[in-house]
């Protein structure tokens, strides 16, 4: 993915951003994965400067990931440890690259297990995250956008009760929800505005029909900044 265009709308809404220039090389494709343990539930942290971010489920193993870049000192820094009931996964950027242009590509696809108990944390600086985790078995979700385009599709059949938590900055978020689950859903938009559909308005947040008496329920909270938040579900 070519970062220029994107790093240039993200330097013009930061104010005191210096402007730099990285080298980039050969272009490289690693994968890494982490097995499964007897970790009863993990945190996920994702963080990622500026890029394409993918995740989804459906892995076999705790993660499944492909990296793509051609900046040498971007390699994705991978750890996981466990404590025995609770683990710890963590996929990190090193450096600082919301600063940067020049011909960048770097993306992530991230497959996790649908079969561990997860709270997932994203970091995004720049650029589009597609997320397609309605399979996950998600005890909460977090996720820190600044500058891009974020499209998250949790349609599926949670087992459990999650919450949903999302700050965007300088672009959009198409949120996809299940429809035969409660949801009960906070947002507020910037200049971009919110649309929503397949929800009905109470008081100040949507809500799906008979929410009340759902055995399961998501909760969702949203805050963007210049942009536009869509809500849909189906």
């Amino acid at each position: 993915m070519a970062l220029k265009s994107m790093q240039a709308v993200a330097l013009l809404g930061l104010a005191g951003c210096v402007i730099t220039t990285t080298p980039t090389g050969e272009t490289r494709r690693e994968s890494r994965s982490i097995d499964l343990d007897k970790s009863e539930m993990v945190r996920v942290d994702l963080k990622m400067g500026a890029g394409e971010l993918k995740v989804s489920g459906g892995a076999l193993k705790l993660m499944e990931a492909d990296f793509t870049y051609n900046v040498p000192s971007w390699k994705p820094d991978v750890r996981y440890s466990s404590g025995g009931f609770r683990g710890n996964l963590t996929v990190e950027q090193p450096g600082k690259s919301s600063s940067t242009l020049g011909n960048a590509t770097y993306s992530w696809d991230i497959r996790l297990s649908d079969d561990v108990p997860l709270d997932v944390s994203v970091k995004f600086g720049a650029g589009e995250a597609r997320m397609d985790i309605g399979s996950l078995a998600l005890r909460s979700l977090e996720v820190n956008m600044g500058v891009g385009e974020l499209k998250l599709d949790l349609r599926g059949r949670p087992k459990r009760d999650y919450s949903v938590n999302i700050h965007g900055g300088v672009g959009s978020a198409t949120v996809r929800l299940p429809k035969d689950v409660g949801i009960v859903a906070d947002a507020a938009g910037g200049i971009g505005g919110i649309s929503v559909s397949g929800l009905r308005k109470e008081g100040g947040r949507w809500v799906s029909e008979d929410y009340q008496h759902a055995k399961v329920t998501i909760r969702l909270s949203i805050r963007g900044g210049v942009g536009e938040i869509k809500l849909v579900a189906d």
